[in-house]
């Protein structure tokens, strides 16, 4: 994590206050884009990463050419408009795609706004979609996705344009609310295992998917969605998390400390050696249970903190493994 001493200068030169978020601290990563490896990451869809040609259409296949029919071509291949123009039956030839839409989900619900060292949970989901996005930018991929808070919801279709990058950072911007208050009584709310069954409509077979949260919401219909979407895309799930998630802060003295997402309040007692051993097994069966359900989706999974920056933490892991 990053010290105490090094906060202040961090934020300062990423344009950021940790809780709220701006257009400038996301530009920022605009650099950064070398940090995050997008190549296919599994065996079998690496086969799908190749330029040859292929006699039938597949997913992310694109029409590249019409020839004449050859002896053992697939007949539901043959190109019924121009064997009419021509006289002479076509075949159409397809080619795979060498980029791949890229979809973001972006969680910026109540329960992301809380951070007690570095960055609110939301702010590092902002930053990792912002790293993502300019990173699909640079390879030429389209970048697509969806962001939602607890009212709204955004989707944006995939572009390769720079404008598309800016569209969908500006659009997190928008639902980026720490302060909102709390739904009213009969207003309709988003919810998780909503924002999964309308990525899992706007994603196209093939694409590289990725969920940031920190899946507190991880209900059994959205992991099921999850499940469906891995059927057909590379899913990378991103849980967000803070160190006091993991475990109490250390004290020499019992203290009653209040804590607040904004929605819901706590109360929870530092400083006794007993509630702080409970507290931290329950906590790590809680993620161990998360990243357990995940894996069971066919996800790819990679824990992320908000008390570090990314650049740090993705640094370290490219080391071990990509990303």
């Amino acid at each position: 994590m990053q010290t105490t001493q090094d906060i202040p200068q961090w934020l300062a030169s990423h344009h950021s206050d940790g809780v709220n978020l701006s257009i400038k601290e996301l530009l920022y990563y605009r650099t950064k884009a070398s940090l995050l490896n997008l190549s296919l990451g599994r065996p079998a869809q690496a086969k799908l990463a190749g330029g040859y040609l292929a006699k039938t259409k597949g997913r992310g296949m694109e029409f590249d050419e019409a020839r004449h029919y050859q002896p053992g071509d697939d007949i539901r291949a043959i190109d019924w408009r121009v064997t009419a123009r021509t006289g002479k039956t076509h075949t159409k030839i397809y080619r795979e795609e060498k980029e791949r839409p890229v979809f973001v989900l972006a969680d910026l619900s109540s329960s992301m706004h809380f951070g007690t060292q570095l960055l609110f949970k939301s702010v590092q989901v902002a930053h990792l979609t912002a790293l993502i996005a300019w990173a699909a930018h640079k390879r030429g991929d389209r970048i697509g996705g969806l962001i939602y808070n607890q009212t709204q919801h955004k989707e944006f279709k995939p572009f390769s344009r720079q404008k598309a990058v800016l569209s969908l950072l500006n659009g997190i911007v928008n639902l980026h609310h720490p302060q909102s208050p709390p739904p009213k009584h009969g207003e309709e709310q988003v919810t998780f295992t909503d924002a999964c069954a309308r990525l899992r409509r706007l994603a196209h077979p093939g694409s590289l998917v990725f969920i940031l949260s920190d899946f507190a919401n991880l209900t059994d219909s959205a992991q099921q969605h999850i499940s469906q979407l891995s059927r057909h895309c590379e899913v990378t799930a991103y849980p967000i998390s803070d160190p006091f998630e993991h475990a109490l802060p250390q004290s020499k003295y019992q203290q009653m400390l209040n804590l607040t997402d904004g929605q819901d309040e706590q109360q929870i007692l530092i400083g006794e050696q007993r509630i702080a051993t409970q507290y931290q097994s329950e906590h790590e069966q809680r993620f161990n249970a998360i990243n357990t359900r995940l894996k069971k989706c066919r996800a790819n999974v990679v824990p992320i903190s908000c008390a570090q920056s990314l650049e740090r933490q993705l640094a370290k892991r490219s080391s071990e493994t990509d990303v």
